[in-house]
């Protein structure tokens, strides 16, 4: 395919949020950094000759989304996950997490429960308590190097606390599950039985390993796509964060119409240009970038996984089914909190994601990306050790 992925590009002296905010984040500023949700990699090219020709068109006015945008969204859908979606379901948003936000403040009130499975994505818990509503924790249950829903505590939450909201997050970012067709199944059903709606980020659905499947949550049935939104983006896939672009479908008309009020109410309307562009682009023509990425993440986890094996056995790997962020259980240390915090920062000079920020279930966890070159993971793997048996 001709895509170099082992070719290490500064990114330093961008404005890079990973590379250049280190003094600014509290760290020392000679860390590797390997913790935000981004990739060292170049996005394909043919996402950048589409962006360049909008940066030579040299205006950059409002800008909307034409019939081409939605094909090539809902085309990606169905060809990859058998989802077929209609444009009137899709409501456009900066970002998965702003588009949380708004269904927390569409479908909840002041004081009302909202549910989510930690440890999980920081800003789920972020976006429940800051909107005044009250975070309700079913916690997952690791069970011989492996994440399971407790369905019992599940459901017995949910009817203890009246839950109106639940945030799924499938993949599931950190622990790296893809769940089966079978608990997505029986968790709609709890919900069902509980009237309660579902919010489903599915932004890291496009990064399954081979012998698992993602499963759309609204696809499974009419039923669960009636109390669903569901959230996608490019970002994760292709690299364009920045960019700041997301596709929310959500079938249900009155749902709908309560999400797009609070769109509104927050003052958004019509995303940038270069996003538009850039998410168009990716799924018409990033299929070929996109195999070749999976391939080279492939080899990034089999690294990981046989350095740790050999070289620091006392740090465990939770297997992941999905996602390009590694899971990795630190406590065979026995370290405290800030203990861990020094040997990763001070002593190994690295920049990773401590559990502790998932929930207090991911307490002796550090969350790793592994969407970097080789050769920077291996350097910092090689860190790590110096740092553990020093």
């Amino acid at each position: 395919m001709g895509y170099d992925f082992d070719k290490v590009i500064d990114r330093r002296g961008t404005n890079c949020l990973k590379y250049d905010f280190a003094k600014e984040r509290g760290k020392r500023e000679d860390v590797l950094p390997l913790w935000v949700a981004d990739m060292d990699f170049q996005t394909a090219p043919y996402i950048v000759e589409r962006l360049e020709q909008a940066a030579v068109h040299g205006i950059f006015g409002y800008s909307e989304s034409k019939e081409a945008y939605f094909q090539a969204v809902s085309g990606w859908y169905e060809r990859h996950f058998g989802w077929t979606t209609k444009r009137s379901w899709l409501v456009k948003t900066p970002g998965v997490v702003f588009a949380l936000a708004m269904a927390v403040r569409a479908f909840t009130r002041a004081g009302d429960a909202v549910l989510l499975q930690q440890p999980v994505y920081y800003p789920f818990s972020e976006v429940i308590r800051d909107n005044g509503r009250i975070l309700v924790n079913s916690p997952l249950k690791l069970q011989d190097g492996h994440y399971e829903i407790d369905f019992e505590d599940f459901e017995q939450k949910i009817r203890e606390n009246h839950v109106k909201l639940f945030l799924l997050c499938s993949p599931h970012n950190p622990v790296g599950r893809v769940w089966k067709e079978w608990e997505l199944r029986r968790i709609g059903e709890i919900c069902l039985r509980y009237g309660v709606l579902v919010v489903s980020d599915e932004i890291h659905s496009d990064f399954v390993y081979p012998g698992n499947r993602h499963f759309v949550f609204a696809s499974l049935s009419p039923e669960l796509a009636d109390i669903t939104v569901t959230c996608t983006a490019p970002s994760k896939t292709f690299n364009l964060a920045g960019l700041q672009v997301s596709n929310i479908f959500i079938s249900n008309p009155e749902l709908k119409k309560e999400f797009k009020k609070q769109v509104a109410a927050a003052g958004y309307s019509q995303l940038n240009l270069m996003g538009l562009a850039a998410c168009q682009a990716a799924y018409e023509g990033g299929g070929e970038w996109l195999a070749g990425l999976k391939e080279y993440l492939a080899g990034n986890l089999a690294f990981v996984r046989e350095y740790l094996a050999a070289k620091l056995p006392e740090i465990r790997l939770v297997e992941p089914e999905g996602t390009y962020l590694l899971w990795l259980d630190f406590r065979g240390l026995n370290l405290t909190e800030e203990e861990r915090e020094d040997l990763i920062v001070n002593r190994a000079k690295l920049w990773l994601d401590s559990g502790a920020m998932f929930g207090p279930d991911g307490e002796g966890f550090e969350r790793i990306n592994i969407a970097c070159p080789r050769q920077t993971l291996e350097k910092a793997l090689e860190q790590l050790r110096e740092a553990v048996y020093s």
